[in-house]
């Protein structure tokens, strides 16, 4: 098959992951930018993309890069594609627009262009037109425009890919799939050990984990990818990817789930059922405080509360609980804990030894990796112990380089980083989010700028293990939402012709 330019878009901080996860899956060219790793491959691999990356949010097929300086080069640019070869008028289709351009100051506006050149390309040939629809298209385009240089994609994916389709039930603020699967590789677990979350919600590290130790894709739970109504889909080629399920293995450990929230573990016990996973994973009503000593070695990794729904001084409580139990109750451990406030990580007591900057949707947070020892660090490293690995040791050097000369890095960025990447897209953030971001991290900066003085009489401006699977069937979920629904289709796969031999029997985990 003919290989193409691909995109694979995800959230800040996993670049490096999803670039390790592409090359694993044997992707060509790949290259890392900023949320967004591009790579080269055929029909074959963008399936396969689509269908196996636990860290990507969507993939997208780049169809024409050009320059222009307004609007109405952007619609001439785009009225020049043979739009014959991706949908015709019977299609309907929609138009997603990101813009880092002052020549271009309003996002909707080109999308508006874009959905005129095309129209006006079919009406001018046929005298009808394509429908728009916003929700549920059958063609989904995304015009990049950074500066001058644009690019036009096919949204391969669809919907975004961190919908899995085993959720179930969910609780408020659950946290986001691709970046609960990017928190768990960024650990370096391996499977090796049992896995731990002591403040589990809805489940979602679980199952991830679940899914990653048993090399389940993600994909076997989708019901649908948007290629599947491009012009070229190939039905067999889908249904091959489907049905090689050669390297999913055994699981010879246990997952623990814990959250003193009854309705919390009872939605995680419903997601971890929808995803057959429920014979290697366990989940039950526990508060954090009588938390004890594990029996078998395990990492524990965990989303505790921010304080969206606790007080200050119920936060602090918490957060000190939560540095006693991991010094008292699981030294010889590894724990990593996202969280968004500063206060809240010193009020663990603990040193990290590595620490990650990551967005939890709109909170901008870091994932902190603490090795807990008994006694002192001073005997503790007297006896040979290690608190950082050499790697850990490297990034966090860099991250103070960055901190001490952060106008210089943040001008090398702007000047030679996005021009050479123009694929960086915000476009699953809130734009009202980004200009308060913009504003913010323009704040900060001028907290490292050096001070002048202040005119006198002038006020300072403030400052603000079970069985491997043999083949089940996909899952089809009604809620494409990731909502209240999601089971299987016992009937197998809605399109005629798709699965061939019948309707395959749903899988269940051994008894």
């Amino acid at each position: 098959m003919q290989e193409f330019e691909l995109i694979a878009k995800t959230f800040q901080g996993l670049e490096e992951v999803l670039a390790q996860e592409l090359t694993e899956l044997g992707a060509n060219n790949v290259q890392i930018g900023h949320r967004m790793v591009s790579f080269s491959g055929d029909k074959a691999m963008m399936y396969r993309a689509n269908f196996c990356l636990r860290t990507a949010v969507r993939i997208l097929k780049p169809i024409k890069h050009f320059q222009a300086q307004d609007a109405d080069a952007v619609y001439q640019a785009v009225r020049s594609v043979d739009w014959n070869q991706y949908l015709d008028v019977t299609n309907t289709f929609a138009v997603d627009s990101v813009i880092f351009s002052s020549e271009f100051r309003h996002s909707k506006f080109v999308a508006y262009k874009v959905k005129d050149a095309i129209v006006d390309y079919f009406r001018d040939q046929t005298g009808e037109r394509p429908n728009i629809r916003i929700t549920n298209p059958d063609v989904k385009l995304n015009i990049h425009i950074a500066d001058e240089d644009c690019t036009l994609s096919l949204d391969s994916s669809g919907e975004s890919l961190h919908l899995r389709g085993y959720r179930v039930a969910t609780v408020e603020a659950p946290i986001n799939e691709v970046l609960a699967a990017g928190l768990i590789k960024l650990t370096g677990w391996k499977a090796d050990c049992d896995f731990i979350d002591p403040f589990c919600g809805s489940g979602t590290f679980l199952v991830e984990a679940a899914l990653m130790a048993r090399n389940i894709y993600p994909g076997v739970f989708r019901k649908e990818f948007g290629f599947e109504r491009w012009k070229d889909f190939d039905a067999e080629l889908l249904q091959q990817i489907y049905d090689d399920d050669s390297q999913e293995r055994e699981f010879s450990h246990r997952i623990y789930g814990y959250d003193l929230n009854y309705h919390a573990v009872e939605a995680a016990m419903k997601n971890v059922r929808s995803a057959g996973v429920d014979s290697i994973v366990q989940v039950q009503q526990q508060d954090f405080r009588k938390f004890t000593r594990p029996e078998q070695p395990a990492i524990l990794v965990t989303n505790p509360p921010y304080g969206e729904r606790l007080t200050p001084p119920d936060l602090i409580s918490l957060y000190q609980t939560i540095g006693k139990s991991l010094k008292h109750e699981f030294s010889g451990g590894e724990a990593w804990i996202i969280s968004s406030k500063e206060e809240l990580f010193e009020n663990i007591g603990l040193r990290a030894s590595l620490k990650v900057q990551i967005f939890n949707g709109k909170i901008d947070c870091d994932f902190r990796k603490y090795q807990l020892f008994e006694g002192k660090l001073g005997q503790y490293r007297a006896e040979g112990g290690e608190v950082k690995t050499d790697e850990e040791r490297r990034l966090m050097s860099d991250r103070t380089r960055f901190r001490a000369r952060r106008d210089e890095f943040k001008q090398r960025i702007t000047n030679e980083e996005e021009p050479r990447m123009p694929y960086e897209t915000d476009d699953d953030l809130d734009p009202e989010y980004l200009l308060l971001r913009r504003k913010h991290r323009e704040f900060q900066d001028s907290r490292f700028a050096p001070r002048t003085p202040r005119p006198a009489g002038k006020r300072s401006e403030g400052r603000p293990g079970g069985a491997p699977r043999k083949g089940g069937p996909r899952r089809d979920g009604d809620d494409r939402r990731g909502g209240s629904r999601g089971g299987m289709k016992k009937e197998g796969y809605k399109r005629d012709g798709f699965r061939k031999g019948g309707p395959r029997r749903p899988r269940r985990d051994s008894e």
